[in-house]
């Protein structure tokens, strides 16, 4: 996991190739590489889908996902880490912790996933290894500790100082294979120096390897010095890191050992939590072949054949043409055919258990994040957060012949994606696609003509905005039909009042007292508040929060109805956000540019031309990084903007941070616009 450029995609070329499950590593720029094998990939040199993969190294299997850099894609990464034991962060030596490689950390910070960090490119100019162990402390609040040094400064990088065996590893011209050699004597100062700081941070847990080593600091050997490393790696105590060049081979092999050394295996990892669908009770599931079924679907592959499930086992075991239960959806299915992944290639196995990852065909009613368990032991897992999105287009097809299948495509392009919506324009009848960004949207659509023969166009993006209200409100609303029949009534007291900033959806309470209002009416009273929130009350967007208290309420013996209640709740909805004087709320992006010290001025300019808050500018080497929040609405084609301001030496990175007020003039002529 890392930012876009950090060297992931050659890496994992590299890992693939010295552990022999490839013989020629492909290369980024020429779009050969063996797990980007998507078209889109090649064509825009990206990694736009996690791919899984698996190799063999010191007698261990190892199970690799590459995840993309890009934000738009970072539910890819969310539902990687949700499925896998540990994660290497990649960092580039010249850059550091960029602003996607916070993104990904705070991410496997929530997950509780163990790390080693692998920082890369040190063979580029301006590569600093001291400044990315700083910036790991400051910008990610870690503890890294280095196993390694680097031996040369860019062009003149040929390898590394193991600070764990006291030795040097030279990797020259065209070896595949590392030479040993001693510490030159002008680094060995400086490598028992980083050498004690290592020792001191792993021994501060473990009272008797403390002992030994304040009584003798060179009494601990390797062995023991490895197993103190990943104790505290497992504990989330430190963050190992070690050096290299991916691109040039250099430090890969390494990287390995300290995968198979310090990262835990599935039986290392701490028992998955999960809520028993037939009491309710949460229920603890070790990570055994010998339990009962459960795992995960982190993500579904469509094709015009049907599904490809991949799913991490947690526990117990899966043979082929096993029947399992969606615990989700209580929808029993057949496992019909069990596969090894490699990018897009299948190797079928006959029965996958506790730890692994594979593929599952056959699966016709079960999407990502939902649990398939032992249909005697329902258990649903928690799945992955998914970002809400922030824009949208209309989508058409190029002819109205194509609708049926535009649908059909969108379907499963869907279904692979959690992070993109469909919907429909309840005024035109034109379908909508919701997403994380315009490349997310952009990829989308040529996806849906190069995977499943449909051209579209797209719309012009719109903004997700969002609607709220500014101030409490009470409503006593009574709903009175009367046609001759059975009539409706229903009377309910509500107090609305809007939420915290940090909350959003609906927070409901029923205070009524003295059964004023039957239990199976509030149900409805709440499902007819949760229905009008999704139309609003000011220019027909979703409500973004509310807090909704019922206080009283009245019934009739002949005339009420869970129907009259629901609309008596929506009624009162209506009037009551007339009262409470309804706001507009548009995304607002964290917006984080690298940019020459040249352009500093003018990029910072900009951003406040765009209506944009400063939240900080801090030198790098070479240049600055200025983080901003900036409203969506002026971030479109920001991209091309920020090029002709820097003369093309600026990068930024975008991601959705709050949901802030639209300032009142263009509150109305947003409304406006879209009424």
């Amino acid at each position: 996991m890392a930012h876009v450029d950090a060297g992931k995609t050659t890496l994992r070329e590299r890992i693939l190739l010295n552990a022999g499950r490839i013989h020629k590593a492909g290369d980024v720029h020429d779009g050969n590489t063996e797990m980007d094998w998507r078209a889109l990939e090649k064509k825009h040199g990206i990694t736009i889908s996690a791919a899984a993969t698996t190799c063999d190294w010191r007698d261990t299997t190892i199970t690799i996902i590459d995840t993309p850099g890009h934000v738009d894609f970072s539910v890819e990464v969310e539902r990687s880490l949700r499925v896998l034991d540990s994660a290497v962060a990649v960092f580039a030596a010249p850059s550091g912790v960029e602003p996607q490689s916070e993104t990904v950390w705070r991410q496997a910070d929530r997950i509780g996933v163990p790390r080693i960090g692998f920082i890369n490119k040190m063979d580029q100019m301006g590569a600093d290894f001291g400044m990315c162990l700083r910036m790991i402390v400051e910008r990610l609040g870690a503890r890294p500790v280095a196993l390694q040094l680097p031996l040369g400064e860019a062009a003149a990088f040929r390898g590394v100082i193991d600070l764990v065996a006291m030795t040097v590893l030279i990797w020259d011209a065209g070896a595949r294979e590392p030479r040993f050699a001693a510490i030159p004597p002008e680094r060995l100062v400086e490598a028992k120096e980083w050498r004690r700081a290592l020792l001191e941070a792993i021994v501060e847990e473990d009272e008797a390897a403390l002992a030994t080593y304040l009584e003798d600091e060179n009494a601990l050997d390797e062995r023991t010095i490895k197993a103190l490393i990943r104790s505290a790696c497992l504990g989330g105590r430190i963050v190992p890191v070690l050096c290299g060049s991916a691109y040039r081979n250099i430090g890969v092999q390494p990287l390995l050992d300290a995968v198979v050394d310090y990262a835990p295996a599935p039986e290392d990892r701490p028992a998955i939590e999960g809520i028993d669908q037939q009491n309710g009770e949460t229920i603890a599931v070790a990570p055994s072949p010998d339990g009962p079924f459960v795992a995960l679907v982190s993500k579904m592959q469509m094709n015009r054949h049907g599904g490809l499930a991949i799913a991490r086992i947690f526990s117990g075991r899966l043979a082929r043409g096993d029947r399992v239960l969606n615990a989700a959806t209580g929808n029993m299915e057949r496992a019909a055919r069990l596969v090894r992944m490699h990018a897009n290639e299948m190797a079928d196995i006959s029965q996958a258990q506790a730890g692994d990852v594979i593929g599952i065909v056959g699966l016709k009613l079960t999407g990502a994040g939902e649990t398939l368990s032992d249909p005697a032991h329902p258990l649903v897992l928690a799945g992955f957060d998914c970002p809400e999105p922030v824009i949208e287009v209309v989508v058409e097809p190029q002819s109205a012949k194509d609708q049926e299948r535009m649908s059909q495509a969108l379907a499963m392009v869907v279904r692979e994606d959690p992070s993109l919506r469909l919907g429909v324009d309840p005024e035109t009848g034109q379908t909508l696609l919701r997403g994380l960004g315009e490349l997310h949207l952009m990829i989308c659509a040529e996806s849906l003509k190069e995977e499943h023969n449909v051209e579209v166009r797209l719309g012009v993006p719109q903004i997700a905005f969002r609607e709220a209200i500014s101030r409490r409100t009470e409503v006593d609303h009574t709903l009175r039909k009367q046609n001759g029949g059975v009539g409706q009534m229903a009377r309910v007291h509500l107090v609305f009042e809007p939420l915290a900033d940090d909350e959003a959806g609906l927070r409901f309470e029923n205070r009524t007292t003295g059964g004023a209002v039957p239990k199976e009416f509030v149900r409805s009273i709440e499902a007819g508040l949760r229905g009008a929130m999704q139309v609003g009350g000011l220019a027909g967007y979703p409500m973004l929060g509310l807090k909704a208290t019922l206080i009283d309420g009245a019934t009739h013996v002949k005339d009420s109805s869970s129907l009259a209640f629901e609309t008596a709740a929506r009624e009162a909805f209506r009037i009551g956000m007339a009262k409470a004087t309804p706001v507009l709320l548009e995304p607002v992006m964290h917006v984080a540019v690298s940019t020459p010290d040249d352009h500093v001025g003018a990029v910072i300019g900009d951003l406040q031309s765009r209506r944009g808050r400063l939240i900080g500018s801090q030198a790098n080497l070479g240049g600055h990084d200025i983080a901003a929040h900036v409203p969506l609405a002026n971030m479109f084609g920001y991209v091309n903007v920020l090029r002709s301001l820097s003369h093309g030496r600026a990068t930024f990175t975008m991601r959705f941070a709050h949901y802030g007020r639209v300032p009142d003039g263009q509150a109305i002529s947003h409304a406006k616009a879209e009424c």
